[in-house]
């Protein structure tokens, strides 16, 4: 993914419409000020209850300004589509979805019928439930029934006290009550309440408003795709852009300079290596997903002031060969820049690509030569790779036993304070929900709201992988985040001790958070850096042997 001054960023479109009862809108014309609050009135509650029938939703984000623009679709159609981000287009195969079926929810492999309660199969009985149901609720006589076809409804909210606690949330512009709602509802398989819900979310979510607003939309666009199956393709389509020059200053890169909680994340982890690794002649450093190397810009630079002379450095850039760094030569392109950043410093340099998945790493690939120090990171990689709850091979413990046997001087280790990995759907959405408010939340400390690079970097670095955890479940879900404890525990497994943060390091990035917005915390606890946003913790940070 690469970042462009260029890129306006441009009129960025939230759509969503079905086959039936809505018309595509450009939230930027039709609500030109989504910071106010709108009024909504008993009748347009009551016609905005959408066709249980034949529902089809379009979800995308677009940024049609420029032709580096990306755009992201959850579409559901009996024909075949394209996604097209970026001028990338995915195959006919991973680009194929499917329509959304009532009665069959995401969940529901065996193609039985969702259940479904209070349902009568006399229309006028249940036009007359209906009736009730609305004046109840709005306390008017207005006939709902007629804005949608009774006799072919084949579910109904049997809680009508859910439905009043949903239009006082919409009244109120509670825009996370609402999207909890909708994500009880589309667990619960309540389609009549998930797709209402929907329908009321629309004018409330904008990717340029407040923290809950940019949020709201993709937390929303993740709903969509569930439904449409379609969070695989989305994902996989956000991944597609190519790097377009030796600079590879992409929005991943800005991502990490406006956030200092994974630029420090990644200090901590060089200051460890660097500790462990004081007085070796020789050391091999094996960075598993290696991205464009910017974690060892700052580590080169250091060694070279050491005292007796800099050791020879070689590295080992691992990635996965689906991202467009391994695909085509990026890998050769970040050793050439860090190649250069050595030369310069004078320091012995030499570097490896490993193009492949952590899934796919053996021994054999890693190089090993006898008399290097080895140390090795795992930097926002590891929950990337299926554990015993997703594969029998389960890749997680694997590699870890594998990196155990290499009998390294230290590994280091910087995650996602999250619990995405075996929770099921709607604790994992309420979490992903209150991992990202506090990530946006920061965003806007550090750049204004109205900055196109912002507009980007969430849309490419955070949307994608909000979609995966919300829309995708077994093997296709890859963002799989665990805590902290998990990961001690994982690490012990496997047969390794805690290695102390260097002490001097950390008191550096204390000094440096000073220089940033006052609501950034960094806590040094049980031998770990948790780095965050107020109370939320966001990053941590550790290192083993």
């Amino acid at each position: 993914m690469q970042a462009s001054h260029g890129n306006s960023g441009g009129s960025h479109k939230f759509y969503f419409q079905s086959k039936k009862g809505f018309q595509s809108s450009d939230l930027s014309q039709d609500h030109p000020n989504l910071d106010q609050h709108q009024s909504f009135d008993d009748s347009s509650q009551a016609t905005c209850i959408p066709h249980n029938t034949s529902y089809e939703l379009y979800c995308t984000l677009n940024s049609s300004s420029t032709a580096s623009a990306s755009m992201c679709s959850a579409y559901c159609s009996s024909s075949t589509t394209k996604l097209s981000p970026n001028g990338c287009s995915l195959s006919s195969e991973d680009a194929k979805l499917f329509p959304l079926d009532v009665h069959h929810s995401p969940d529901n492999t065996y193609g039985s019928p969702v259940s479904v309660s209070c349902i009568t199969e006399d229309s006028n009985d249940l036009r007359d439930k209906l009736r009730d149901l609305e004046t109840m609720m709005l306390g008017s006589t207005l006939d709902i029934v007629d804005s949608f076809d009774c006799s072919r409804t084949k579910q109904v909210s049997t809680e009508p006290e859910r439905w009043i606690e949903m239009r006082e949330a919409i009244l109120r512009q509670d825009l996370k009550k609402v999207l909890i709602s909708c994500a009880q509802a589309v667990s619960d398989n309540d389609m009549l309440l998930a797709e209402w819900l929907m329908s009321e979310l629309k004018p409330m979510v904008s990717v340029s408003g407040e923290p809950i607003q940019r949020l709201g939309a993709y937390m929303l666009e993740g709903l969509v795709a569930r439904l449409a199956s379609s969070g695989s393709a989305i994902y996989k389509a956000l991944r597609c852009k190519e790097p377009l020059s030796s600079e590879l200053l992409s929005y991943m890169h800005i991502l990490y300079e406006i956030c200092p909680y994974f630029k420090f994340g990644y200090l901590s982890a060089n200051g460890a290596i660097a500790d462990a690794l004081k007085g070796e002649n020789r050391i091999h450093i094996i960075d598993f997903q290696i991205s464009q190397g910017s974690q060892w810009m700052s580590l080169i630079q250091a060694l070279a002031g050491r005292p007796g002379g800099p050791p020879h450095v070689r590295i080992t850039g691992i990635d996965d060969s689906t991202s467009a760094y391994a695909r085509n030569g990026g890998l050769h392109i970040v050793g050439q820049r860090l190649s250069r950043l050595a030369e310069s410093c004078k320091v012995p340099f030499e570097f490896s690509v490993g193009a492949m998945s952590g899934c796919e790493v053996e021994l054999d690939n890693l190089g090993i030569r006898p008399g290097e120090a080895v140390a090795v990171n795992f930097a926002l990689m590891l929950h990337h790779m299926p554990d015993e709850s997703v594969s029998i091979d389960n890749h997680r413990d694997r590699l870890l036993r594998l990196v155990k046997s290499l009998s390294p001087k230290v590994v280091t280790l910087v995650e996602h304070e999250s619990n995405t990995n075996t929770a099921p759907f709607l604790p994992r959405f309420i979490e992903t929900l209150d991992y990202y408010h506090a990530v946006f939340e920061s965003i806007d400390a550090t750049l204004p709201r109205d900055n196109k690079e912002r507009i980007n970097v969430e849309q490419h670095c955070l949307a994608r992988d909000m979609v995966n955890i919300i829309a995708c479940e077994g093997a296709e879900r890859v963002e799989r985040h665990e805590v902290l404890g998990k990961w001690r525990s994982r690490f012990t497994m496997a047969g390794f001790t805690p290695y102390p943060l260097s002490p001097f390091v950390n008191a550096t990035i204390k000094t440096l958070l000073g220089s940033y917005c006052k609501n950034y915390r960094l806590e040094e606890r049980d031998g770990a850096l948790y780095l965050g946003w107020m109370n939320r913790a966001l990053v941590t940070s550790c290192a083993w042997k």
